[in-house]
């Protein structure tokens, strides 16, 4: 079962949680953080490393994010590249996350990517799909190594 991160403003992420709670019961390997304003990058950082850890059972994990490019969305940037089967999706909302809880069981981290991002189009991207507007730089030197 692929794992959630939901990482919001304010206190969205526990709120939105509650919400899939109360209509579903707990839901494991499932965790919020909330970014308050004045919390530094490392003590969110710390905090949704803990909530990775604590919700990845090696299927993957998902961070679900409300803002691309604020500090939960790139915290989570950063993360998803140390650790295999992790996306990064920005601009979650209760409905478009509610839908997708039975898909969890079944679905791959890169095909749950793609179908939340179609569902939830245009609000919602992920960094795969916004890494495939702006590809990584690559020195030239590295083109031409024999």
């Amino acid at each position: 079962m692929l794992g959630w991160v939901i990482s919001c403003h304010d206190d969205r992420a526990q709120e939105l949680l509650d919400r899939l709670e109360k209509k579903f019961g707990p839901l494991p390997q499932c965790r919020a953080v909330n970014y308050w304003r004045g919390l530094s990058a490392n003590m969110l950082s710390r905090m949704m490393c803990n909530a990775l850890h604590q919700t990845d059972s090696g299927d993957g994990v998902i961070f679900l994010t409300d803002n691309a490019g604020a500090a939960p969305y790139r915290v989570a940037s950063l993360m998803s590249h140390k650790h295999s089967g992790c996306e990064v999706i920005a601009g979650v909302h209760y409905s478009l996350i509610e839908s997708m809880i039975p898909l969890r069981e079944s679905l791959s981290s890169g095909d749950f990517r793609d179908r939340i991002v179609a569902q939830g189009s245009p609000g919602v991207t992920s960094l795969w799909h916004q890494q495939q507007k702006n590809p990584p730089f690559v020195l030239l030197h590295d083109l031409y190594k024999p």
